[in-house]
């Protein structure tokens, strides 16, 4: 692989934090003393449902940041924006003027929650500008447009993580914690799966342009995720077949996707994923002498889930996206490497690009 894998060892110290911590967690994740009363000031590229109902109320609630811009191209977002969340009108932008922000010192870091198609654009800009950027998942549509984001980022000397919400929520890291540890002996298998039913095919997601593909790209990169960070390892080969029932609406993406993976420790997973129902949000992992699941396993809250001995997984819920916001300002504030670095996102576009490459041509696609 061009990208070596993670030993487990490795995985555990940069994906995972301890569970014996986990009930202590209040609104954000890692709440470890810096010595220094300074906040990261972020503002916000694109401001659609994710920012407004999600993105901004977060940022209410963390510990080291504060709400200092934005970055829209809709006038009359910006002007209830301003007004809402008390942005000086210097501190609001639009794509064209991103790189104006290298003047201005309220803004530490960019938050890209722009279409996937969009993202390498706007990183740059804002890497150019000097800043931080935390970008949404998927990274991009394609791994070369990943390693520019990867490659800007470095040469401003500046860090790019990627919105990997679910490496700081604490039941799933309690499932990394039972995988990694062998509580129930070796892990041998996994099945995921994330779907739900959109009611306009007229999003943005719809327009491979921008999406970079269907329910892989926005639901199924969690179960994908989920097997990644479970085993502790990259897939060595991938195979998938896709399906389209409603032709109407699903002319250029697919409708529903389902993946098989073989990792190099010969675990195997069955990966799903769709586009026309909802209700299909879990993993399980099966074990020699057990098994664990989460279902639901990727929302914003109500994660929970079970182990084949009777006990629950049921950590205290937690605003995921104050928690990672948190981590990424505490990383910039102590200087040290975000444990979701580009090179992350790099990882499941690759895998996804592979997947896509075995659905198109009915071959299995080694990643080796």
């Amino acid at each position: 692989m061009n990208m070596p894998s993670q030993t487990r060892r490795q995985f555990i110290k940069t994906t995972s934090i301890s569970a014996a911590a986990l009930p202590l967690l209040g609104t954000s994740v890692l709440q470890a003393q810096t010595g220094s009363s300074k906040t990261i000031g972020f503002a916000l590229a694109g401001l659609g449902n994710l920012s407004t109902h999600q993105l901004a109320p977060a940022l209410q609630k963390t510990k080291y940041c504060r709400l200092t811009g934005i970055v829209t191209g809709h006038p009359a977002k910006a002007s209830a924006w301003k007004a809402q969340y008390n942005i000086p009108d210097k501190n609001i932008y639009n794509y064209d003027n991103m790189e104006d922000m290298a003047n201005n010192p309220d803004i530490d870091v960019v938050y890209v929650v722009t279409p996937n198609g969009l993202h390498a654009e706007h990183t740059i800009k804002a890497a150019r500008a000097g800043k931080h950027v935390l970008c949404e998942k998927p990274m991009e549509i394609s791994t070369e447009k990943c390693q520019q984001m990867i490659d800007e980022c470095k040469k401003a000397g500046k860090q790019l993580a990627i919105g990997y919400r679910l490496h700081f929520e604490p039941n799933n890291l309690e499932c990394i914690r039972l995988a990694h540890e062998q509580v129930f002996g070796q892990l041998k298998m996994i099945e995921a799966g994330f779907g739900g039913r959109f009611g306009d095919p007229n999003v943005w997601r719809f327009n491979p342009a921008l999406s970079g593909g269907g329910c892989l790209m926005d639901m199924g990169i969690y179960a994908l995720q989920a097997t990644r960070y479970i085993t502790g390892e990259e897939p060595a080969e991938v195979s998938a077949i896709t399906s389209v029932m409603n032709h109407a609406w699903f002319k250029e993406i697919e409708e529903s996707i389902v993946w098989e993976i073989k990792f190099p420790s010969g675990v195997l997973a069955r990966c799903a994923s769709t586009y026309s129902f909802s209700g299909m949000q879990r993993f399980t992992a099966f074990a020699e002498n057990g098994w664990f699941e989460l279902n639901p396993a990727y929302g914003y809250g109500g994660i929970h889930g079970v182990r084949s001995d009777g006990q629950p997984i049921e950590f205290p819920q937690i605003d995921q996206f104050a928690a990672e916001m948190d981590d990424f300002a505490q990383c910039i504030l102590e200087n040290r490497p975000t444990r979701v670095p580009g090179e992350e996102g790099l990882r499941d576009v690759k895998a996804m690009m592979a997947i896509y490459e075995s659905a198109r041509t009915g071959k299995t696609v080694s990643l080796a």
